[in-house]
């Protein structure tokens, strides 16, 4: 499977649905370094799965309380991320930035927050699609990715920028 071939992407499910939030703060983005789950030891926005009847709004705003004990503020949708894993996981994800938060980001059993200025944001410990869309995501460009991976290898990926 290649991750430009459209015919797969169209009849495609995902068999987990999960969202990210990405804080911005006086020109910094808040990021975490996960200590558990899937991509675990990576950095990364807060986020996760999404509860059973819970919007991916509602999840990118739990996730984030969850893992940093801060609530995000004004948050949009930017984009979406779609991952097909060699060993069948078929993982939606809806992307968020939020413009603040209500209280300070402490160190969870989930997470470890760092404030950095985007031009410091370490992406050799991300995952390998997040170099692609990330960095436009930030300059306020809305996104669908399609990602294929084996365990953490990105074996291809295919990106669209969307009109504003």
């Amino acid at each position: 499977m290649d991750s430009r071939d459209l015919d797969f992407w169209q009849n495609w499910q995902p068999t987990m649905r999960a969202s990210l939030c990405f804080v911005q703060r006086d020109g910094q983005i808040l990021m975490i370094r996960k200590k558990r789950g899937l991509g675990a030891g990576k950095i990364n926005g807060p986020g996760g799965r999404l509860e059973p009847g819970e919007t991916p709004l509602a999840a990118a705003i739990r996730e984030t309380q969850e893992e940093l004990c801060v609530t995000p503020l004004n948050l949009s949708e930017r984009g979406e991320l779609h991952f097909q894993f060699v060993d069948g996981l078929a993982l939606h994800c809806v992307v968020f930035t939020a413009d603040g938060c209500l209280g300070e980001p402490k160190e969870t059993d989930e997470a470890i927050p760092h404030w950095m200025e985007p031009s410091a944001i370490p992406y050799h410990d991300m995952w390998e699609d997040d170099i692609f869309w990330l960095p436009g995501m930030l300059e306020g460009k809305n996104f669908k990715g399609y990602f294929h991976f084996d365990e953490d290898i990105m074996l291809s990926q295919c990106l669209e920028w969307l009109p504003a």
